[in-house]
């Protein structure tokens, strides 16, 4: 089992993300939109329950929560994402600018709307989610638009985080593209995966970081059919998409990682979790600690309890959420404290 980095060494990699040289997120973007209030009595028009709504709110959603993330950790992001020509593109803007984020990265598409998922919650459970969105592929002419637009990003960046979730954006060009122009560069490339999409397409990344169920389905589109044992999916990962470094994250058993440009075995750490409210948005803030830890010059057991403690603070919050910098040191401190009383 992997050991906690020492406190100094902890300090040390975070007090380094607010000097990193900004890293480009490249993915679907969109708005997480909240309805909150109580049910107290069914419908007279159907057997559905009529929430009355107390409060609402929206937040950054899909890759725009991985920005707001390494904000959150000090660290400075530029957002490259497809939005529609509509009013909630400008609301999606209206969020980033709220933030202290950049909005040049985003290109307009008049054949799409931009991606809006609204969750109608009580205190006790989330009622239903509606999703509005494209999933058709890019034109032309929008894809050439991404192309030039990435290749003048690849030189001002420290490296790029590709948050694929599967809505037409990431396309088998686009994310070739961004490899070849990230690696060329001799820039550090992250993938957070989507199940929906060919594993042969993130093929050249440093870093993939699926979840379990994520992993299997890679597998499987590789040709492995019956295999389920994470280390030997882990090295079918690394050989047949030429990765560099894996990290499959666990659930509740934590995460499991193999780095070949170090000594190639399965390390393996636990969940760093106490209390877990709601896991919205807790793979966004993995990856997004993961590589700031990476371009901070941390090894990849280190990368990954830095960002394992970080998910640690999200999933013990309600909605899509954020962590702090202090936020992060008081959580290492309470588990250091946890794992040195057992």
């Amino acid at each position: 089992m992997s050991r906690l980095p020492a406190a100094v060494r902890f300090k040390e990699l975070i007090s380094k993300f607010q000097t990193l040289t900004p890293v480009l997120v490249i993915g679907d973007v969109g708005i997480d939109k909240y309805t909150h209030g109580d049910v107290k009595r069914i419908s007279p028009e159907a057997p559905v329950p009529v929430l009355e709504v107390s409060k609402e709110w929206n937040k950054l959603g899909l890759a725009a929560n991985v920005s707001d993330n390494l904000k959150s950790l000090t660290v400075a992001s530029t957002l490259c994402g497809v939005v529609g020509e509509d009013t909630r593109a400008n609301l999606l803007e209206t969020l980033l600018e709220e933030r202290g984020l950049k909005t040049w990265g985003l290109v307009r598409d008049t054949s799409r709307m931009t991606t809006y998922k609204e969750r109608v919650t009580t205190a006790t459970q989330q009622i239903c989610r509606v999703d509005y969105e494209s999933r058709h592929a890019l034109s032309t002419d929008v894809l050439q638009k991404f192309k030039t637009r990435l290749s003048e990003f690849s030189s001002e960046h420290s490296g790029v985080i590709i948050e694929d979730y599967g809505k037409g954006l990431l396309g088998q060009e686009l994310i070739a593209h961004t490899i070849n122009a990230f690696t060329d560069a001799g820039k550090l490339v992250t993938v957070d995966p989507s199940r929906t999409t060919p594993p042969i397409w993130y093929k050249g990344a440093h870093l993939l970081k699926p979840n379990l169920t994520e992993a299997h389905i890679m597998a499987e589109a590789l040709g492995h059919f019956k295999e389920r044992n994470v280390e030997t999916i882990a090295r079918i990962l690394i050989d047949k998409l030429s990765l560099k470094k894996v990290i499959i994250t666990l659930g509740p058993e934590g995460m499991a990682m193999i780095d070949t440009e170090a000594d190639g075995k399965m390390k393996v750490i636990p969940t760093a979790a106490n209390e877990v409210f709601d896991v919205s948005g807790a793979g966004d803030t993995a990856i997004s600690a993961i590589t700031a830890s990476l371009l901070a010059g941390a090894t990849l057991e280190e990368a990954a309890w830095i960002g394992n403690c970080a998910a640690g603070v999200v999933v013990g919050k309600r909605g899509t959420a954020l962590c702090s910098i202090p936020e992060l040191e008081k959580f290492y401190q309470n588990l250091a404290q946890g794992l040195g009383s057992k």
